[in-house]
Formats: C-alpha cells, sequence, structure tokens
C-alpha cells in the first residue's frame, strides 16, 4: 500500500510518502509558525513520481506536541477522505521519537519529552535496546522538577538531546497496520481538559 504521512506536531514539519514500508520521498521544514503543507504534499508526490489517486492511505502524527499542527494536518485528512475514499491513521509522535531514538541507537531508559507549554513537559517512559522498544511509562504531563527525578536519558523537541517526529518514521510504523479511523475518529493527544470561556451576558454586537 502506498501511504502519504503528515507529521505537524513539532517546529519541524515534515512529509513522507512511503510503499510497502520503503520511503520513497520526504520533503522537510523548520521554523516559522506556518507550514506549506499543500506544497510539501505536492514535492513528495512529484518526487516519489506518484500520483494523487494511488495514494492508499494517508496517516497523522497524533501529538502530543503543537495543537495547531496536528489539528492542521487531522483537518487535511478529512477533507481528503471526503473527496475520495482513503484509509486514514493516527500514530503517536511520541512513539515516532522513541523509534527514531532507537534508530540511532540511544538504548536504555528513554525519556521522550515535549514541551507541553506552562512550564510542564509531556513525558513517556521507554525501554530500548537494538531488539526492543517497550513504553513503560505512559505519556503524562510532569513538571520540570519531576522530570529531572526520572532518570534515563531524555530525549524529543524539549530535550538537550534533540529528536524530532518525522513523517518517515511515521510511515515505517504505519506500513502493515489495518486499524483504519474515519476522519471525525482522528483526535489530537492533549492531555488537558479544554477550557471554555463564557462571554458575558447583555453585550451588543454590531454587524
Amino acid at each position: 500500500m502506498t501511504i502519504l504521512t503528515l507529521e505537524f506536531s513539532s517546529p519541524q514539519r515534515s512529509v513522507a510518502i512511503a510503499r510497502d514500508g520503503v520511503v520513497l520521498a520526504e520533503a522537510v521544514e523548520s521554523g516559522g509558525r506556518n507550514t506549506a503543507a499543500f506544497g510539501m504534499i505536492e514535492k513528495v508526490l512529484a518526487a516519489a513520481k506518484i500520483r494523487r489517486e494511488q495514494i492508499g492511505a494517508l496517516c497523522i502524527g497524533l501529538g502530543p506536541g503543537s495543537y495547531t499542527g496536528i489539528r492542521a494536518a487531522i483537518s487535511i485528512a478529512q477533507g481528503w477522505q471526503l473527496a475520495r475514499e482513503i484509509k486514514l491513521l493516527g500514530v503517536r509522535s511520541a512513539e515516532a521519537i522513541a523509534a527514531q531514538a532507537r534508530a540511532e541507537k540511544i538504548f536504555g531508559r528513554v525519556n521522550v519529552v515535549v514541551d507541553a507549554q506552562r512550564g510542564e513537559f509531556y513525558r513517556s517512559g521507554w525501554e530500548i535496546s537494538d531488539g526492543r522498544r517497550e513504553e513503560i511509562a505512559p505519556l503524562k504531563i510532569v513538571t520540570a522538577t519531576e522530570l529531572a527525578g526520572a532518570g534515563g536519558i531524555c530525549v524529543g523537541p524539549a530535550s538537550d538531546r534533540v529528536l524530532f517526529p518525522g513523517a518517515a518514521m511515521l510511515a515505517r510504523l504505519a506500513s502493515g497496520r489495518s486499524d483504519f479511523k474515519r476522519g471525525e475518529e482522528l483526535m489530537p493527544i492533549y492531555l488537558r481538559e479544554t477550557a471554555f470561556v463564557k462571554a458575558a451576558a447583555g453585550r451588543n454586537f454590531d454587524f
């Protein structure tokens, strides 16, 4: 199956295309707040010599990370599925970082660390070796003090050992999976409760 992957959860955004787990092309951008998503998609399609109608599945990095970036990727996937019947997948971005750590031979107790804003961090713990990648501590929000006491090696966009989740690794993780979703079932990984502010009563608005 030919899979297009979008990973927009970190400051380094990427798009990749793969067939049967083999990455055919990848586009990466960093810096700034805006993502030239469609330009990146067209770039990898052209590089891989793949037409849009040949894409069998689209995989999204679900975070945690940039809520805006993740929502943008999900919106593209939802629109694509409305326009053309395509299979959709979601993969945890923290898992992609852990897989990248293993690929770079970062072994032992590894903490995947992502900035959660407000002086806090998303952290998941992994045991990684040449033949093993196992999550031993589920994703949670921790303080800087808690993170310092976790022990092990820290990797991720918000650590001294910087690793970004990449669309190419996302494609490898998605290969062979069959837990496809409808567009409305793709949700960002966001561990905080969403807060809504109710507008004060009695305000008049002119249109």
